[in-house]
C-alpha cells in the first residue's frame, strides 16, 4: 500500500540509478529502506515499548509519540523531569484537567448538538454527544487530514484515543484513510524517515543519524535524506535553496541575456553597451539622446536617468543632483552589476550541465539500440551491460558537475578554492570525454575493444569525481570552506 501522499517533484530518468553502482559515499552511509509492512511493525513496536514503561493504554502511548515526533528519548526525558505523572499527562492533552462529574445513569437525554434524544456517550472530560454527531465530527476532521482529534466540545483539548474515534465509524474507508494519516505521521515527523520520491514508490528511507544526504531507495531513486530533493551533491540544502532563490529571480527578470552564454561576444558586447537597470537589473541599451530611460520589464517600468543612474523623478526636484558626483553610489553600482554578471556565468555552466542530462535520455536509447545489435551478434545481454553502466556515470558526474557551479558560485577564494576549481577542471574535462566517446564513437569501435575503452574512461571519470567530492567532504569537516551568501 503506498502510503505518502503527491506527486514527486522534479524527477526523472535520470535520477534512477543502478542499485549495484551505488557510489562510496552512499556505502558510507548507514540507512535502510521501509517498505509498508515494515513501517506498521515499526510503529507497532514503537508504540507497545513506550506503553509498557509508561504503563498507559496504546492509544495515550501513540498519542504522547506523535506530540513528541516518534521521538521516544525526548518524551522519556521530558516524562521523567516531571514528578508528577499526572500532570505530565494532562499537559500532553491525553487527561483531562479535571475528572468528569459523576451523574445518575439515564437510557437516554437530549443530545446538545443535535437537539435529539439518543444514549449518550462520551470522554474522560465528561463532554457527551450522541453516536450520530460523535461519527459525523470525527468523519469531517479525518477528512480534513487531522490524526490528532480533540474532544468536540469547543473550550476542551481532550485528545482522543484511536479506540474510542473507531467506535463512533461505521465506514471501513474512513478507518483506513484515519491509519494511513498516523502513518504519514509517523513517517513525515520523524527525522530518521523520509518517503522516496520515486515516481509510484510509495517506499520509506530511514536513516540511523539525521545528518545522513545522499541515499539511494531500492527502487533506484537516488535523493537527498535532508530536503527530499533529487541528489545534489556537493553543495548543501542550505546554499542550494539560496541559489534557487537567487536564480528565481533570474528568471523573473527575463534578462536581456537569456540564450548568451558568459563567454560569448554577445554577452560581451551587453556588457560594454548597456547598463543594468538600477531596480530589476535588465540590461539596457541606449538608443536615443534622452537621457530619460523607461525599463521595458513589464514587471518593473522603473523610470531612471542613464547618466546617474538615479530616479527620474529627482530630475524635476530641488534635489537635483546629477551633476555631482557619489563615488559610493558608482561602486555601489559597479559591484551589483559585475555580481549579476558573476551569477550568470556559474548559472549559464549549471544550466549547460543540466540540459546535457536531459540530452543523457536520448543516450540510453542509443545504447539500447547498440545492445540489441550486440545480441544479434551473439553478443549476450549481460556481456553488454558495462554500456548501461557508463550512462549511469555519466550522468551521476554531470550531476555532480552541475551542482559544483553553485558550490563555486557561494566558495570564497582562497588557496582550497584553487584546489577544488582544479579537482571541477578535471572532473569536468573526463565527464565530457566519456560523454563524446558514447555520442560519436561508440559505433567507430570493434566490440572487442570497445568493453575496454569503455570501461578505462567510465573508471577515470568516477575516479575524478571521487576525487573532488573527498576534497569536498574533508574541507567540510575541517571548517575549511567559507562562503559568500
Amino acid at each position: 500500500m503506498d502510503f505518502s501522499d503527491g506527486e514527486p517533484e522534479d524527477f526523472d530518468v535520470d535520477d534512477v540509478i543502478d542499485i549495484d553502482e551505488v557510489e562510496e559515499e552512499v556505502q558510507e552511509t548507514s540507512y535502510e529502506v521501509l517498505d509498508a509492512t515494515d513501517i506498521e511493525t515499526q510503529l507497532n513496536e514503537a508504540i507497545s515499548d513506550l506503553q509498557d514503561v509508561l504503563q498507559v493504554t496504546r492509544g495515550v502511548s501513540r498519542i504522547l509519540l506523535q506530540k513528541f515526533k516518534w521521538n521516544k528519548d525526548e518524551l522519556l526525558e521530558k516524562f521523567y523531569e516531571k514528578p508528577d505523572t499526572e500532570a505530565f499527562l494532562v499537559e500532553a492533552q491525553v487527561l483531562p484537567k479535571e475528572p468528569a462529574p459523576t451523574l445518575p445513569m439515564t437510557p437516554e437525554d437530549e443530545c446538545e448538538i443535535c437537539c435529539d434524544s439518543a444514549p449518550l456517550s462520551g470522554l474522560a472530560c465528561g463532554h457527551k454527544a450522541c453516536d450520530m454527531c460523535w461519527g459525523t465530527y470525527l468523519a469531517d476532521k479525518i477528512k480534513e487530514g487531522q490524526s490528532e482529534i480533540q474532544c468536540m466540545a469547543s473550550d476542551c483539548k481532550l485528545l482522543m484515543e484511536d479506540v474510542k474515534i473507531q467506535s463512533y465509524i461505521n465506514d471501513p474507508s474512513l478507518i483506513s484513510k484515519y491509519h494511513q494519516l498516523i502513518i504519514r505521521s509517523y513517517v513525515e515527523t520523524n527525522k530518521l524517515l523520509s518517503w522516496c520520491p520515486g515516481m509510484n514508490c510509495g517506499k520509506v528511507v530511514k536513516v540511523h543519524y539525521s545528518e545522513s544526504r545522499l541515499v539511494v531507495c531500492s527502487c533506484g531513486t537516488q535523493f537527498c535524506f535532508m530536503c527530499g530533493s533529487k541528489a545534489h551533491d556537493p553543495v548543501s540544502c542550505r546554499l542550494l535553496k539560496l541559489w534557487k532563490k537567487k536564480t528565481e529571480e533570474l528568471h523573473g527578470k527575463k534578462h536581456a541575456t537569456e540564450g548568451y552564454g558568459a563567454d560569448d561576444d554577445s554577452f560581451k558586447w551587453l556588457m560594454t553597451n548597456t547598463k543594468d537597470c538600477p531596480k530589476c537589473m535588465v540590461p539596457i541599451e541606449k538608443n536615443g539622446g534622452c537621457n530619460y530611460m523607461l525599463c521595458k520589464n513589464s514587471k518593473c517600468r522603473f523610470q531612471f536617468c542613464w547618466v546617474c543612474m538615479q530616479p527620474w523623478q529627482v530630475h524635476s526636484q530641488a534635489w537635483y543632483e546629477c551633476n555631482k558626483y557619489d563615488p559610493a553610489a558608482a561602486v555601489s553600482r559597479e559591484k551589483k552589476r559585475a555580481e549579476h554578471h558573476r551569477l550568470i556565468f556559474y548559472y549559464t555552466r549549471y544550466m549547460a550541465h543540466e540540459q546535457s542530462l536531459a540530452f543523457e535520455a536520448k543516450l540510453r536509447r542509443m545504447v539500447r539500440l547498440k545492445v540489441l545489435r550486440m545480441e544479434q551478434l551473439l553478443i549476450p545481454w549481460i556481456d553488454a551491460q558495462y554500456l548501461f553502466k557508463a550512462v549511469d556515470t555519466l550522468v551521476k558526474c554531470r550531476n555532480t558537475m552541475m551542482f559544483s557551479y553553485v558550490f563555486a558560485y557561494f566558495l570564497k577564494r582562497d588557496n582550497n578554492s584553487l584546489i577544488f576549481e582544479a579537482n571541477q577542471r578535471d572532473l569536468e574535462k573526463a565527464t565530457e570525454e566519456l560523454s563524446g566517446f558514447l555520442e560519436r564513437d561508440l559505433e567507430k569501435q570493434d566490440y572487442t575493444k570497445l568493453k575496454q575503452m569503455v570501461n578505462d574512461k567510465s573508471s577515470y571519470v568516477d575516479k575524478r569525481r571521487d576525487v573532488l567530492l573527498k576534497h569536498l567532504r574533508d574541507g567540510e569537516e575541517m571548517g575549511v570552506w567559507e562562503f559568500n551568501e
